[in-house]
């Protein structure tokens, strides 16, 4: 008898899939028997090949594009993918920027584009999207924050102002959207990943109990535990190898 699927029938929609963690996410989805709806903002051709990986796995995607700093993009996003799936079971907020600048040369467009994308944006995707999952009986929200939210790097101010946010944030819509909806967070610390530059990782190791970075199963093993995790909401999980402390 074969093994039944976690998210069997379920309908996510991921931001950001298209590359980087976003797409290991909504391939792990998939792997677990989701629907996954593949959101992206400027990389198509990326984001139709996870679309037909997916359709590899057995399982139903498709893309849809939407800048997420415009809400009014956000509504049609979420209309086009519950006109597609006919429904929505997961909102995955994982599109993100990870913007360097130091204090005193810390442009205003710098400060507005942290915020737009990493706080503004999963605020109003959780509120356009969180109708169609209150109907789920299993809505569950997962927002992407990051131990800078935690501990604030010099040179990325906003960036880690914008993460902290995330955190605040899940807690509010954990009570704001209870009892049909969890929603938590997670806190990664440095996923190693191609192209990232190398001193990124050897900070990160230096200073982590593990002495290593983390890798991306690991945090879409996190992800399944906080979707399948029934009494758990309103709680950041922090993956860091040990980083914080």
């Amino acid at each position: 008898m074969p093994e039944e699927k976690r998210l069997q029938g379920r309908v996510a929609l991921v931001t950001g899939a298209g590359k980087r963690l976003g797409r290991h996410i909504a391939l792990r989805l998939a792997h677990e028997g989701a629907d996954v709806a593949v959101h992206y903002g400027g990389s198509a051709v990326e984001a139709q090949e996870v679309v037909q990986q997916i359709e590899k796995l057995g399982r139903c995607s498709a893309a849809f594009q939407a800048q997420l700093t415009d809400v009014a993009a956000i509504r049609n996003l979420v209309s086009q993918v519950v006109a597609h799936f006919s429904h929505l079971d997961i909102l995955i907020n994982s599109a993100a920027n990870f913007l360097q600048t130091k204090f005193a040369e810390t442009p205003e467009s710098t400060w507005d584009a942290s915020l737009d994308t990493n706080l503004k944006a999963p605020f109003f995707c959780a509120q356009v999207a969180a109708p169609h999952l209150a109907k789920s009986g299993h809505g569950a929200i997962v927002n992407f924050a990051d131990i800078g939210g935690l501990v604030g790097w010099r040179e990325f101010l906003p960036h880690s102002i914008s993460k902290a946010g995330i955190i605040l944030l899940t807690r509010l819509l954990a009570k704001e959207l209870g009892p049909a909806i969890r929603v938590n967070a997670l806190a990664p610390g440095t996923i190693t990943m191609p192209g990232d530059p190398p001193a990124w990782q050897q900070d990160f190791i230096e200073h982590s109990a593990l002495r290593r970075s983390g890798r991306p199963h690991e945090i879409t093993d996190a992800i399944l535990f906080l979707l399948t995790a029934e009494f758990v909401t309103g709680h950041t999980l922090v993956i860091d190898g040990g980083r914080t402390l």
